[in-house]
């Protein structure tokens, strides 16, 4: 593999690795503040074993992506010189903006969430919750703003071989970024309700005694996870066709249609429009089929919700299958976010800069020993980060609502001053 590959593959695995952590982090984010919401209204004990339950899986969601989330943003300057030469005015301007909402307010808002248990008015400490969720999602919203950028070069103009913004309404408005970020919001939400099913089904099948806690857990789930499968599925239709622009053939259709595609794009944009190689062709088909049936699953759910009919499932095996089905299924939906990572990303290639920019203009200048060496070192530290985080969550997942971290004095008990459950 020579540098550009090596390049390449080290980017593709670090922002793959980062988005798998952050599609969870905006899933989980939105429920945890709407525990904590009910718990500030009601005050009722539950309410707040909720909030801290599911609280501390997503604060350890978050750490452990802030981590290759910041390595993901020092490989822009160490092997993509060239993205930064020519782009970077654009390009980093909303990478920069969302390095100051992720880093500054959203990390210092969590802060105060985390650090204020039992200290805070409870209004005050349920607002900190809600800042979380809407700094998270504006963070979400000028990645797009940035990778839109890269997939439609739009609000730009090219002065002595630099872009530079000259239309910023454009560049904050580029469908290319506002219609991958509404499909990507519920895929966040879809994927969060899957894995709270898929650990409340594993207490299920270990005879919880905390049933209660756990069915509270799996309706508010299933209602999530079945509104935002559809505005999944019907965003993602969307999103593709406006990607591709008429460009189906380059999936599916016969030999002919596939040259005479690519002929006519070669035409108008020269080589390697979006047209993705054989080996990621299978990711389109894959994703629709998935989410298809996570729609029809998570509708499925809700229909015995409303008809109250999770208790009076029989038979019995029939309901540990479907417990055991939700907990081996577990991570399949991040499969799915990893190929339409991998489907967007690949099939513009050879741009990086859409019509603009190649690939190949926009790597560094390093040896394959250089890059090669990096990849290997960051690689062993994001599968080591992934492994731990996910061994973190499974564990704390796994001892349920008892003994929490999150919110606790220290010594596995909560911090229960008045405020925060009586009156403000």
């Amino acid at each position: 593999m020579d540098v550009l590959d090596l390049s390449r593959l080290q980017f593709a695995s670090t922002a793959i690795f980062h988005f798998l952590f952050v599609v969870l982090t905006l899933g989980l984010a939105p429920v945890v503040a709407f525990f904590q919401t009910r718990w500030a209204i009601s005050g009722a004990e539950v309410h707040e074993r909720l909030t801290r339950y599911w609280g501390q899986l997503y604060v350890v969601n978050y750490a452990m992506g802030i981590v290759v989330g910041l390595a993901m943003e020092f490989q822009f300057g160490l092997h993509w010189s060239g993205l930064m030469t020519f782009a970077g005015d654009v390009f980093g301007a909303p990478l920069a903006t969302e390095t100051l909402v992720a880093f500054f307010l959203e990390s210092t808002f969590l802060g105060l969430w985390i650090f204020g248990w039992g200290r805070l008015n409870r209004w005050v400490h349920t607002t900190l919750i809600w800042l979380v969720v809407l700094t998270a999602y504006l963070s979400a919203y000028w990645v797009m703003v940035a990778n839109g950028f890269l997939q439609d070069p739009v609000g730009h103009v090219v002065e002595n071989g630099v872009a530079r913004i000259d239309d910023l309404g454009a560049l904050l408005t580029n469908p290319q970024a506002v219609g991958a970020l509404l499909h990507i919001v519920p895929v966040c939400l879809l994927t969060g309700s899957v894995v709270m099913v898929g650990i409340c089904s594993w207490h299920f099948l270990r005879g919880t005694p905390d049933v209660d806690f756990f069915r509270r857990s799996l309706r508010v789930a299933v209602v999530v996870g079945a509104v935002a499968a559809v505005f999944a599925v019907g965003n993602g239709f969307a999103q593709f066709g406006h990607l591709t622009e008429g460009k189906e053939l380059a999936l599916g259709g016969s030999a002919a249609e596939r040259a005479q595609f690519q002929a006519e794009m070669e035409a108008l944009h020269g080589p390697g429009d979006w047209t993705p190689p054989t080996w990621i062709s299978f990711a389109w088909p894959l994703m629709e089929i998935s989410g298809t049936l996570y729609m029809l699953l998570f509708l499925g759910l809700l229909l015995f919700l409303i008809k109250n009919a999770f208790d009076r499932a029989r038979p019995a095996w029939l309901r540990r299958f479907w417990h055991r089905f939700h907990v081996w299924t577990l991570p399949w939906p991040f499969v799915v976010v990893a190929c339409g990572w991998l489907l967007r990303e690949v099939g513009r290639q050879p741009w990086v800069v859409y019509g603009e920019l190649t690939t190949a203009d926009a790597v560094s200048s390093h040896s394959a020993a250089t890059v090669l060496t990096s990849l290997l070192v960051f690689g062993a530290l994001f599968a080591t980060l992934a492994v731990l985080d996910w061994w973190l969550i499974a564990r704390l997942a796994r001892r349920g609502p008892h003994d929490l971290l999150l919110g606790s004095d220290g010594s596995g008990g909560a911090d229960r001053e008045p405020v925060l459950v009586g009156r403000s």
